[in-house]
């Protein structure tokens, strides 16, 4: 065959290729940054869900929680997006009022979550308790309690996450309003002197905290399983505050302009079975939804128990965000 016949073929095979490729259908997804980065669950969550649904998954980094929400309110009808995974119970209820989310075609018969899951329209994928993280190397006494927190030194920092914009930051204004209620505005007003700063997501947060940067960082009891299983490392610790720690269950959910329902619905039912809830544990280190055969990692042996589990429920979580978020500001405003 000659080099130009050669050159034909080839190109020919090239475009063949591309049209098979082209030809399996796509299931976009909006999630969260750290979900997709080359450490996060995403990479091994594409190649497992690929291996058996013959399609092209596409997981697009849209923020955190807040953020997610924020940029389909935006989208609107118009969205790429078939699902969104990256969402809690605290934003389950405005989520559901912008009518953009399908409800549930297939529910898990179990669910190994600290509630009784009810929701029709989001499934969980993960859950864990938000706590603040310390170096137990540098920091010998840690604190028990948020009063305690606000009675270290001047000296002594946190870092947070921004409620506007990250499920974390969300999560710690649920956490005080549950914990102290109408006093809420008095605890941000003692917490306020400690804070470094506020960062848009967790990822930022919590690398300044391994740079040195602060002494805790908000995050969660799970945090630690990382340094202690991929590092070897146990100098991380989740400070266990007397009065519990709030509960933070993850969601997904199809949205009602999917071009891809069916497809979208195999992946939620992905999304609970072994292949999907093994990669949970050490790569977004929360429990996972439905505890998978193979159990959890060692390493989740050695964290803390909360001694009480607080979470608002979504309808009023939705109900007092406005409020709780007026408290903060007023609070670091001043």
């Amino acid at each position: 065959m000659t080099p130009k016949l050669l050159l034909a073929a080839g190109i020919s095979l090239t475009f063949a290729s591309t049209a098979i490729a082209d030809d399996k259908p796509e299931l976009i997804v909006y999630t969260y940054d750290s979900f997709v980065s080359d450490w996060g669950p995403g990479p091994a969550v594409e190649k497992a869900f690929e291996a058996q649904c013959d399609c092209d998954l596409k997981l697009v980094a849209a923020g955190d929680g807040a953020s997610l929400l924020t940029r389909i309110q935006l989208e609107g009808i118009r969205t790429d997006a078939d699902l969104v995974l990256g969402l809690d119970t605290n934003l389950t209820a405005r989520a559901k009022s912008t009518d953009l989310f399908a409800p549930l075609v297939e529910r898990p018969a179990v669910l190994d979550v600290p509630i009784t899951w009810q929701d029709d329209t989001f499934l969980p994928y993960d859950w864990g308790y938000f706590a603040f993280v310390y170096d137990n190397t540098k920091l010998e006494n840690a604190p028990t309690s948020f009063d305690d927190l606000i009675a270290k030194p001047d000296d002594f920092k946190i870092v947070i996450q921004d409620p506007r914009s990250s499920s974390p930051g969300l999560g710690l204004l649920m956490w005080v309003k549950a914990v102290y209620g109408n006093r809420a505005p008095e605890i941000w007003e003692g917490l306020a002197p400690k804070i470094l700063t506020v960062t848009k997501g967790w990822s930022e947060a919590y690398g300044m905290f391994l740079e040195g940067e602060a002494d805790m960082v908000l995050s969660y009891t799970t945090s630690p399983a990382y340094h202690l299983i991929a590092e070897d490392d146990a100098s991380k610790s989740a400070a266990a505050f007397d009065e519990g720690h709030y509960l933070q269950i993850e969601v997904a959910g199809k949205l009602k302009s999917s071009d891809q329902p069916e497809l979208a619905d195999a992946f939620l039912k992905f999304m609970t079975s072994d292949a999907f809830q093994d990669i949970i544990p050490t790569t977004n280190w929360m429990y996972p939804a439905v505890f998978p055969s193979t159990g959890l990692p060692k390493g989740f042996n050695q964290l803390i128990t909360p001694s009480n589990s607080l979470i608002v429920p979504a309808e009023q979580a939705d109900a007092i965000r406005d409020e709780a978020l007026a408290e903060w500001l007023t609070a670091l405003s001043q």
